[in-house]
């Protein structure tokens, strides 16, 4: 039989669509409507073109590590569809009606001011200090500032997170606050080919997620799992994540893997 070989994915939306595909599969493997799972693409690595290529096809969750990217980023898109508002309806039919941020990197409490300014959500809560100072800073907002709670489901001593023994109990901080709205829980797997562990890891962070939503910490609005990066979001789905925060499956290979000078720890961030 002759070997037939496949053409790699060379344009961004060959990804984006292949991206949906897995993720539509991964949920059907599990029960689950593809449509219940958010895909937030990671714009790290990413260029202004690719951003805004991917917003015409129709694309609006966008994630960030470093607060001063995301600045750079949001400023590159407002104009884009500032732009996009005197051109005609047939050219910017396929464009979001917003644009919604997510901080998903390690955040500082020196930046929460400028993070509530920008995001939606807040991905990485993990201490009662960082929940505090998005409580000060929130105090003159219409709306509670919505968050989730970074758990280190991977039990790794270098991994961002509180620890799964302490969930509950931040969780509980989390939602007296008035200012702030717990809205479920964030989770990084470890940096693994075994599979066994990476499923392990979201199977943890999904129990504690259940024990904390029997809890009725949170209230109805306890909804979020956000699991799964490029290497492993499928299996994320599968245990039950329906955020999944994808960069190089989208964007395509980065050269290289920075590391953010905010994280005291020197973890790596996301895609």
């Amino acid at each position: 039989m002759q070997n037939v070989t496949t053409r790699p994915m060379e344009t961004l939306k060959e990804r984006y669509d292949d991206v949906r595909r897995r993720v539509a599969e991964a949920a059907a493997r599990a029960g689950r409507r593809p449509e219940d799972v958010l895909i937030v693409a990671v714009t790290k690595y990413a260029s202004p073109e690719a951003i805004r290529e991917l917003i015409e096809i129709g694309h609006a969750d966008f994630g960030e590590n470093r607060i001063q990217q995301l600045i750079r980023r949001v400023a590159v898109v407002d104009e884009f569809l500032a732009r996009h508002k005197t051109m005609t309806a047939s050219r910017a039919v396929n464009l979001p009606r917003r644009v919604r941020w997510h901080m998903i990197g390690h955040l500082q409490r020196n930046k929460v001011k400028k993070a509530l300014e920008l995001t939606t959500l807040i991905h990485t809560v993990d201490t009662l200090r960082l929940a505090e100072a998005i409580q000060d800073c929130a105090l003159r907002r219409e709306a509670p500032v919505e968050v989730l709670m970074q758990v280190n489901a991977s039990l790794e001593r270098q991994k961002s997170g509180v620890a799964l023994p302490a969930a509950v109990h931040l969780a509980e901080q989390i939602d007296s606050m008035v200012h702030l709205r717990l809205r479920g829980l964030m989770t990084m797997a470890p940096l693994t080919d075994d599979a066994a562990a990476v499923r392990g890891s979201f199977e943890r962070c999904r129990d504690c997620f259940e024990d904390i939503r029997r809890r009725g910490i949170g209230g109805k609005s306890f909804n979020i799992l956000s699991m799964g990066m490029t290497s492993d979001f499928e299996a994320a789905v599968e245990c039950g994540a329906n955020i999944v925060r994808i960069g190089t499956a989208i964007f395509g290979e980065h050269r290289h893997v920075e590391v953010d000078p905010d994280r005291p720890d020197g973890e790596p961030d996301e895609d």
